[in-house]
Parts: C-alpha cells; structure tokens; sequence
C-alpha cells in the first residue's frame, strides 16, 4: 500500500550518496531499460567524484535541479530532476524521473513534478518538457494525470522512440482576462 506521509524538495550537496543509492535504485527498475538512457552497471561504476559533482549541480542555483521524495521514515522512494532544454529556450526539460513501487499513487510524481514547473517558471521558463517511451505506458498515464499532452512529436534515442510530452507553465491568454460579472461589467 502506498505511504502518503513525505516530503518533496531540492537535493543538498552533500547528500551524493543518497543521490548515487536511489539512481542506483531506479535503474535496478524492471522498466529502467526503456525508462532512461543509463544503465546500473555504467552508473554503479562511476567513483564518488562522479555524484559529488552531480549532486552540487542538482543543489545549486544553475541550470538544473533534482527534487526527491522522501518517506516520514527519511527512505528516498523518488526523484526529477529539470534543465533548460537542449533545444528550445523557453521550454525546461524533465529527466530521471522515478517512483519506487510501493510508493507510487500517493501523489509523488505529482508533487516532484509540480516543483519542477515551479522552478522551471521562476527561471522564466513558459513550458516543461518531457520524452517517455512508447512503450512505457504506466508512465505516459502518470504524466498526462499531471498535466502533460503528447506534442505528435516523437524522438529517436539510444533505448527507442519516445513521445514527447509538454505542460504548459503560464496561464492560455484566455485564462488571463476576467470574466464579465451578471451586468456585463
């Protein structure tokens, strides 16, 4: 049964280990191979310095930011982690996200992925970004509950075709004009 008791926030710097021990944990995944671009063995290989960085880039200001779930108990089940995208300057990219299974339902993924639009619309992002593979249909569910839609985009990478999904991070036009009150004023 999922937990409903945690918090989300921004990684610290010096919690690389937990970072490097929940990486490690969703790419133990059995969907990790469709889920992303890393595997365990390459990631369990790289030395400390490696999450070290990885994790100050994630803590710190910059272009990037990782947000985790942790349980009351202090257990990290989840994390998403957001970059200004390699190919649209208004647009901030989602990457690595992951909900440990017992966990997922609670509301996680979308917590993480609220905080992710917040940071990405304070840089001054106008959309958040995200690929999912065509066959990863748990996931493609989880994200349109959270407000993403499918562009008709699709990309070609390492682990096959993925969809392209975006959510928009500033209200339509529309949505900015009030509405008339009962005498038309």
């Amino acid at each position: 049964m999922p937990r409903s008791s945690f918090q989300v926030r921004r990684i610290r710097p010096d919690e690389w280990t937990q970072v490097r021990d929940l990486r490690l944990r969703a790419l133990r995944d059995p969907v990790s191979a469709i889920a992303f671009l890393d595997t365990f063995e390459s990631a369990s290989a790289q030395p400390d310095e490696f999450w070290q960085d990885r994790t100050a880039r994630g803590a710190h200001g910059g272009q990037n930011a990782q947000f985790v779930a942790i349980a009351e108990d202090g257990e990290w089940f989840g994390s998403a982690t957001v970059l200004g995208h390699r190919d649209a300057s208004d647009s901030a990219l989602v990457v690595g996200v992951y909900v440990a299974d017992g966990h997922r339902g609670a509301g996680a993924i979308e917590q993480l992925l609220d905080e992710c639009a917040a940071w990405s619309a304070d840089l001054g992002f106008t959309e958040l970004t995200l690929e999912v593979h065509v066959d990863n249909l748990r996931a493609q569910a989880a994200y349109e509950r959270c407000g993403f839609v499918r562009t008709g985009q699709i990309t070609e990478l390492e682990n096959g075709r993925e969809y392209v999904m975006l959510r928009p991070l500033v209200p339509a036009v529309d949505d900015l004009v009030p509405a008339a009150d009962e005498e038309g004023r």
